[in-house]
């Protein structure tokens, strides 16, 4: 755990010592209070909830996310860091672990900063709370996926826009992929089996629910379950390229 900390609190440290992180914290809030307040007309709806702002959520995460973890192992690799990192006293794993903690706290405190959304809802009327807490830890754990699938794509390359490219396609697949317009492309061929099976993966359907106040563990075992997965593979995948 020492070992995981130290990762944890050099990573935390660096977005704030370079302008990346200012520059995401603004366009992540001015992106999410434009297109809440004047597409999701917060105020024309007449009602006091948060529907149209989580519904934004997997959206700007797809595009957002990927712009965010691009760098975690492709600059530490174009640099020829990740040498003198895995020659630290720490293990691959706890690499890996920490750098995406650190990633994963600072998109929860962008996502802490939409707080005063919260508090307008409030004092405009009485909105559900317990769904609008549950939407929010749903958001938490949506973003740590889409995190881990941009973290594990960043150790693919030592290119930071190609790493953003295919980690905005692979996010943007797993969120696509349950609705009709993609399963309507399998049914004519696939088994059932399978059709159920790419509609499950979606992410948009797991944080649907919770976003509406149902916070099912199956929902949270999906996230956490995912992140898992690619925090593995991103581990695999470093240690593939010690090898060479």
């Amino acid at each position: 755990m020492r070992a995981i900390g130290a990762i944890f609190r050099r990573e935390l440290s660096g977005y704030f010592v370079t302008p990346v992180a200012y520059v995401f914290l603004v366009i992540f809030l001015a992106l999410m209070g434009a297109l809440t307040f004047y597409f999701g007309a917060f105020y024309e709806r007449g009602q006091a909830d948060l529907g149209p702002f989580f519904g934004l959520h997997p959206w700007l995460y797809a595009f957002l996310v990927p712009a965010l973890a691009m760098r975690l192992w492709a600059e530490e690799r174009d640099t020829g860091t990740i040498e003198l990192l895995l020659t630290l006293p720490v293990t691959t794993a706890q690499a890996v672990i920490g750098k995406f903690l650190a990633a994963w706290v600072f998109v929860l405190f962008a996502l802490a900063l939409t707080a005063p959304m919260w508090w307008t809802v409030n004092y405009l009327g009485e909105p559900d709370n317990g769904v609008i807490l549950a939407a929010y830890i749903g958001s938490g754990f949506m973003a740590g996926g889409f995190l881990a699938i941009g973290s594990f794509v960043s150790a693919l390359t030592r290119s930071q826009v190609v790493a953003f490219v295919i980690g905005f396609v692979l996010c943007f697949l797993f969120l696509m992929a349950g609705y009709p317009l993609v399963l309507d492309a399998f049914r004519g061929w696939a088994p059932q089996g399978v059709v159920d099976a790419i509609s499950a993966m979606s992410f948009q359907a797991h944080f649907e629910s919770i976003r509406r106040g149902v916070l099912e563990l199956r929902d949270l075992i999906y996230f956490v379950g995912l992140i898992v997965f690619f925090l593995f593979a991103n581990v695999t995948v470093i240690e593939m390229k010690k090898g060479e």
